[in-house]
C-alpha cells in the first residue's frame, strides 16, 4: 500500500515517486479499481544508492527479454534493465516494483524518447508521499494501452488541467506519433474548453 511505501522510502537519499495505478487513483481522488502491485519510479543514475538503501531486501532484475535474476548488493544495474521486483524475504510475496528511467542533469528524460523531458523537481503531483504527476503516468500508459490503461485515461481526462493536457499531448506526439487514439479525446476536450472560455467573454 502507498502508506507502507511512504514509511519505507521516507529516508531515501534519492528522488522517488509512487507510480502506476496508485498515482492515477491519487489524482482522481478515490479508488476505482483493484491494483495488482505497487510501482515506484526511480532514476537509473541512482541505482547504486537504491540497492544500498534496499540492502535488506531481496531484489530481482527483469533482464530483457524477460529473464528474472537476483540483483546482488554489489552489482551495478545494467542500463538495459528498467524493472526490478522486490520482496522482504526469499520465497516471500513481491512487495513492489522499481521502474528505472533516465535523466540528464536536473531533467528526467523518457527512455522511450529522449526528447520527452521534464524537470525532476516537477515530476511529483505535490504533497507527501510523492505521487508521480498524472500526465507523466498517462504518458507511460499511452505506449500500448491495455484495458486498464484506457479505463485510467478515461477517469483522468475530464480532470486534467490545460497545462497537463498540453504536456501529455505533445509528449504522446513526440514519442508515439500523431495517430495515437488518445489525441482525439484530448483535442476534443481542448476545443470544448476553448469554446467555454470564449462564451465567458461574451
Amino acid at each position: 500500500m502507498p502508506e507502507d511505501i511512504a514509511v519505507l522510502f521516507a529516508p531515501a537519499p534519492f528522488p522517488w515517486w509512487i507510480a502506476g495505478g496508485y498515482a492515477i487513483e491519487h489524482f482522481v481522488g478515490r479508488p476505482f479499481r483493484s491494483h495488482g502491485d505497487i510501482d515506484i519510479l526511480v532514476l537509473q543514475r541512482d541505482s547504486a544508492h537504491v540497492r544500498s538503501f534496499l540492502r535488506q531486501w531481496d531484489c530481482w532484475a527483469a533482464d530483457p527479454p524477460g529473464h528474472l535474476r537476483r540483483w546482488s548488493e554489489t552489482e551495478s544495474l545494467p542500463k538495459t534493465v528498467n524493472d526490478v521486483w522486490c520482496r522482504g524475504e526469499r520465497q516471500g510475496p513481491w512487495r513492489f516494483q522499481l521502474m528505472f528511467d533516465h535523466s540528464n542533469g536536473e531533467s528526467w528524460r523518457s527512455r522511450r524518447n529522449p526528447l520527452v523531458t521534464r524537470p525532476i523537481s516537477a515530476m511529483a503531483a505535490g504533497g507527501d508521499p510523492p505521487f508521480l504527476a498524472v500526465e507523466v503516468q498517462l504518458f507511460y500508459k499511452a505506449k500500448t494501452p491495455r484495458q486498464k490503461d484506457e479505463f485510467d485515461f478515461g477517469a483522468c481526462l475530464p480532470l486534467l488541467r490545460a497545462l497537463q493536457r498540453d504536456w501529455l499531448r505533445q509528449s504522446i506526439v513526440t514519442a508515439y506519433g500523431t495517430l495515437h487514439p488518445w489525441l482525439t479525446a484530448l483535442d476534443m476536450l481542448q476545443r470544448r474548453a476553448s469554446y467555454l472560455d470564449a462564451q465567458r467573454l461574451l
